[in-house]
Parts: structure tokens; C-alpha cells; sequence
């Protein structure tokens, strides 16, 4: 077999089909794609809301519950306690397969009058109502990916936390905040790319550091100010010249902390002990083409957040050591030959199915739960399943879906955008690739429009306090602007029986009014009890933006999940662009001085980024 170039049916540019590919494609039984990847990649992101929360009533007990469904929505939606219940079973919901009607037509019907779950999350779930896939978790408030952790708010693509807030991609931490792509530090804030440090502020790519401020690429150092070793005692008297609880004074020091970073050397990609790897933060890996956060995993190409084991993987989203998966997102743990599904746990060969738990041999199904040889919810025994799945898959190529772009989904496609139960702005499509909503309505996707909400906004962003020192209990009770907020709301009735005591949202529930930012902002956030006990023991400023809107602020700081083919940026004796100055001869200038480095290399800083980016020996003989 040789290399295929093909021309993406949604986005028109050409991607290779490579000869391992073809041998995946056929090893599963499944034809090749006939969208790129990253498009394939923003269509699963299409069915994947983790943060868009609603309040709804569960469809079983009727007890108010937080979902991510909207009340008008066509769906019937269980409380997390009533869905892992025996009070209702599935199959009862089973549909007889149609040749004269769609596939996916069918599929749809199917997965609007079976219950879902509220909210996708794993194992223990204590007072973390708030929280969307994760899992075993405890007192945790809007944290989002997030698994074996406690007591901490606002976090996202995590693990192993403990009262930490406002961090994506921290593995295990305590006390820290904002803290992002780093692991295992204590009592940390404004950290990048930081590893086993305690009691430090503003650090890139440094390790093992304890009492440092604003310093970047060092490794096991103490009482380092910006650059500067000094005393214990000489550290202290300088830090206190510092005021941490200012909101003034943390936007110059990160502000300073942007300009460290950009002067700062960059390697081209977090890869460590890995072997034939293209992406970026890959752990003990093999073979990892165009993927991003890779552990302990094999043969993975195209995919996202693998971890532990997996092998065999592409076009997928957040699993534990699977093998055979194709096509899928959050695929649970230990699935085996599945393709595109999602929300899946404990199942092995299933096709087109969603939220099933222990089941083999099923297509199509949804909230099955240790079942086998199941099409549409239907039991069948295994020769009639054996027979029936060959003749619906020839019923897919021959009635196949047209969308209204025109786009031609036969089996072998994940499922349509146009029919995921979220608009466009509801999912992680917009946190990775976002659009505004005229380029979101021109590709075909749905739009969230504003709603028009009731809520009352009682503290404008420029009457917070600057200082935590100055903020009293009162702010407990405050309903706070969001700094992206841009204008009063509009006029609206309230509904019938509030009156003049009208209720005052919660943070939680949908907020509204107009926004000039296009990052799923609510407008109106409220500070909870144990967040304002987090600012004053960090010392720390109340925030001036809703979570949301701080979530995507610490996304623009990570690296899209996006590759470009670039050159090493050392020059010689210095940078490219002269900022940085070598501190020892490289390899590739032993014999000249001047001369530059060669090497070049797949790297998620695209070519108009400020960052210096280097190869890997490059950085290694700088920093190490």
C-alpha cells in the first residue's frame, strides 16, 4: 500500500492517508475517512458540552438537578442517581430497524426517548453536583475533566488535586491556583510548565523550585527572585515589597510574566521518554503520530488525553487503556474494539453507541448496561445480530445521510454535527477551534443565542475591591459583572408570582445579557463561601471575569492541538532574533561557532508566535 493524498469533504484541503493507516483501517473493518483529521477531531468535539449547564427537573424523581441539557430540549434526562438505577431498563425502549428510513434518522429517535444521564461522570461523586467528566471526586465545584481530587473549584483537565483552583492540566497539586500544565507542586500560583515546586509564584518550565518568583527554565533552586539568588532572609523582605492581594498589582506581574516567557527559551514540544512521537505532552509513549496528551500508551495517532495503557488508538478522546478504538470520546476505561462511540465504560466491540456500561456486541444502542448482540436497544441472539449488523452497515452506503451542506455520511462516519443535541458555542469545538457564529452557521453547525435570563447584577466589575484585604463577607451575597459584560441587559418580565422579589440567580444557573466576548461567558458570577476562604489564605485578588471566561483565558495560554512543520531557532551564538543569548557551545556549532542549528521538527508554536522555540538537544544543552 502507498501513501493517499484525499481531499477533506467538509474543509476541501488535501490530508495524507499514510500505509499504516490503511492497515488500521482494514485490521477494524472500517473504510477510510474522507475527513481530515482535525475536522474529524472539531465533529466529535460537536457532541461534547462539558461546561454549558442547565437546571432541569430529572424526568424519573423529578428532583431538580444540574444537567447539560436544556429543559425545551428533546430529551429525556435521568439524575445520576435514577440513571445508575433498576427502576427502568433500556431495551424497553428498543426501536425495530426501518430499511426504508436513515440510519442516523434512526438513531436519533432512539436516543431522544432513552434517559440519559444528567451529567457524565465516573465512580464517587460527593458534593460535586457541579462537576462534568470526571470522576471520584469530593467537594468539588465546577471543575471539568477532572478525577480523583478534593476541595478544589474551577479546574479542568486535571487529577489528583487538593483545594486548588483555576487550573487546567495540573496533575497533582495542592494550594494552587491558576497553575497549568504543571505537576505535583504545593501552595504554587501563576505557574507554566512547573514541576515539583512549592511556595512559588510566576514560574515557566522550572522544576523543583521552593520560595522563587518570576523566574523561568531553572531547575532545583531556592530563593530566586527574578533571576537572582538571595538569602532566605533578603528573599523575604523582597517578597514583602510584593502585594499578592492587589488585583492592580498581579496584572504588571503578569503582564512581566508574559515578556519572561516570550524571551524565555521553548522546546519545540513537551515529549519525555517517548519514542516516535509527533504532538505534544507525550508521556512513555510509542508510536504517537499528531496527538496530544499521551500517556503510557502505543500505536496512538490523531487523538487527545489517552492515557495508561492504551494501544492501537485513533481519532479519540479521553480513554484508559483501551485498545482497538476508533473514532470515539470519552470511551471509559479499558474499551475494546470500539468504533464511534462515545461515553462508553467497560465494553468491547460495539458500533454507533452511546452512554453503555459493560455491554459487548451492540450497534447502535444507548444506555445499555451489560448487555450483548443489541441493535437500536433490541435483544437479538447472536446469529441474528451476526446476520443483521453486515446488512444495516450495506444500508448505511446505500441510504446514506446528507446533511444540509451537502456532506455524504456512510458507515465508517462519525455522527453528523447537524444532529448533536448541543449548538456549536455549547461544546469543546469552541474552546479548541472557536468560531463566531457567522463562520459556525457557514460550516454547517447550530448557534446558542443568547437567552434572555433574570438575574440581578449587584457589584460592577469596577467597584470590586482592589485588595482582598478590603473585601468583607458581604461579597458572599454579591452578584459580580463579569469584566466581559458590555452592556445593561434588556428590559425583561419577571416571571408570574416573583414580584419585587424577583430572584437573584445563583452562580450555577444560567445568566444572560448582552457580552462582547464570544467564550460562553454567563455575564454575572457569584464568589462561594469556600473560594473567598481560598483568596484570603493565598492572599490572593478577587477575580474580575466569571469562570468561563477565566477557563478560556488559561486555554489561549496552552498550545492548540495544531502542528506546524518549523526549523530550530538557535543561530549560533544566539537566537534568530537575537533575544536570546547561548550560554554553552552546541553541537552544531563546535566547529563554527556561527553556525545555526539544522534541525527541524513538528511543533504546536506555529511560525508568527514570539516564543523561541528550539529543538530538543538545543534546549537540553541550555537548560539542562
Amino acid at each position: 500500500m502507498k501513501e493517499e493524498i484525499k481531499t477533506c469533504q467538509n474543509c476541501q484541503k488535501e490530508f495524507p492517508i499514510e500505509p499504516e493507516d490503511f492497515l488500521f483501517y482494514q485490521k477494524i473493518k472500517v473504510p477510510p475517512p474522507i475527513w481530515c483529521p482535525e475536522c474529524r477531531m472539531v465533529r466529535r468535539m460537536i457532541w461534547r458540552n462539558e461546561r454549558s449547564l442547565y437546571q432541569r427537573k430529572c424526568d424519573l424523581c423529578e428532583k431538580l438537578i444540574i444537567t447539560v441539557y436544556k429543559k425545551e430540549s428533546p430529551f429525556v434526562v435521568y439524575c445520576r442517581n435514577c440513571w445508575f438505577s433498576d427502576k427502568w431498563d433500556a431495551n424497553t425502549y428498543s426501536l425495530e430497524y426501518l430499511w426504508d428510513k436513515n440510519f442516523f434518522l434512526q438513531f436519533m429517535e432512539l436516543i431522544k426517548k432513552t434517559p440519559l444521564m444528567a451529567l457524565d461522570c465516573k465512580g464517587t461523586m460527593v458534593n460535586s453536583e457541579y462537576c462534568n467528566y470526571g470522576g471520584n471526586c469530593k467537594n468539588c465545584y465546577l471543575c471539568f475533566a477532572t478525577a480523583l481530587s478534593e476541595d478544589s473549584l474551577y479546574c479542568s483537565y486535571s487529577q489528583d488535586l487538593k483545594q486548588c483552583m483555576d487550573s487546567t492540566r495540573l496533575l497533582g497539586g495542592e494550594l494552587c491556583y491558576e497553575a497549568n500544565d504543571s505537576e505535583k507542586n504545593y501552595s504554587c500560583a501563576f505557574i507554566k510548565k512547573t514541576k515539583g515546586s512549592l511556595s512559588s509564584y510566576f514560574l515557566f518550565g522550572c522544576s523543583t523550585m521552593t520560595h522563587c518568583f518570576m523566574n523561568a527554565n531553572l531547575r532545583n533552586k531556592n530563593y530566586v527572585l527574578r533571576g537572582q539568588v538571595l538569602s532566605p532572609e533578603d528573599y523575604y523582605l523582597a517578597i514583602k515589597e510584593v502585594d499578592l492581594g492587589s488585583f492592580k498589582q498581579i496584572q504588571n506581574l503578569k503582564e512581566e510574566f508574559t515578556k519572561l516567557k516570550v524571551s524565555a527559551l521553548h522546546k519545540y514540544a513537551e515529549i519525555k521518554n517517548s519514542v516516535n512521537a509527533i504532538g505534544n505532552n507525550i508521556t512513555n509513549s510509542k508510536n504517537v503520530q499528531y496527538s496530544f496528551d499521551i500517556f503510557d500508551s502505543e500505536n496512538i495517532k490523531y487523538s487527545f488525553r489517552v492515557l495508561k495503557g492504551c494501544r492501537d488508538i485513533y481519532d479519540c478522546h479521553g480513554m484508559i487503556s483501551g485498545q482497538l478504538v476508533y473514532e470515539g470520546f470519552g470511551c471509559g476505561i479499558s474499551p475494546y474494539n470500539n468504533l464511534f462511540s462515545f461515553s462508553i465504560d467497560v465494553s468491547r466491540n460495539l458500533k454507533y453507541c452511546v452512554m453503555c456500561i459493560n455491554c459487548t456486541d451492540c450497534f447502535a444502542c444507548v444506555g445499555l448496561r451489560n448487555k450483548s448482540y443489541c441493535i437500536l436497544n433490541k435483544q437479538y441472539t447472536k446469529e441474528e445480530y451476526e446476520e443483521l449488523v453486515p446488512k444495516i452497515i450495506q444500508h448505511m452506503n446505500d441510504m446514506p445521510y446528507v446533511d444540509k451542506k451537502g456532506r455524504i455520511y456512510e458507515y465508517g462516519e462519525f455522527f453528523p454535527p447537524e444532529l448533536s443535541p448541543f449548538s456549536y458555542n455549547e461544546t469543546i469545538a469552541q474552546e479548541y477551534f472557536p468560531l463566531t457564529k457567522e463562520e459556525a452557521i457557514n460550516q454547517g453547525y447550530s448557534w446558542k443565542e443568547e437567552e434572555i435570563r433574570n438575574y440581578e447584577i449587584t457589584l460592577k466589575t469596577e467597584d470590586i475591591p482592589d485588595n482582598i484585604k478590603d473585601v468583607t463577607d458581604d461579597i458572599l451575597n454579591q452578584v459580580i459583572q463579569c469584566q466581559h459584560y458590555n452592556s445593561t441587559p434588556p428590559p425583561n418580565p419577571l416571571p408570574e408570582g416573583e414580584g419585587e422579589n424577583k430572584k437573584v440567580l445563583s452562580f450555577g444557573e444560567d445568566l444572560g445579557g448582552a457580552k462582547n466576548c464570544n467564550e460562553q461567558c454567563t455575564t454575572a458570577f457569584k464568589i462561594i463561601p469556600r473560594e473567598l476562604d481560598f483568596y484570603r489564605r493565598m492572599n490572593l485578588p478577587l477575580p474580575r471575569l466569571c469562570p468561563n471566561c477565566r477557563h478560556y483565558q488559561r486555554l489561549k495560554q496552552r498550545n492548540p492541538l495544531k502542528l506546524w512543520e518549523r526549523q530550530c531557532q538557535c543561530n549560533g551564538g544566539t537566537s534568530s532574533n537575537n533575544i536570546y543569548t547561548n550560554t554553552v557551545t552546541h553541537f552544531h556549532n563546535l566547529n563554527n561557532p556561527e553556525q545555526a542549528c539544522r534541525n527541524t521538527f513538528q511543533t504546536s508554536y506555529s511560525p508568527e508566535r514570539p516564543e523561541i522555540v528550539y529543538c530538543e538537544k538545543c534546549y537540553q544543552q541550555e537548560i539542562y
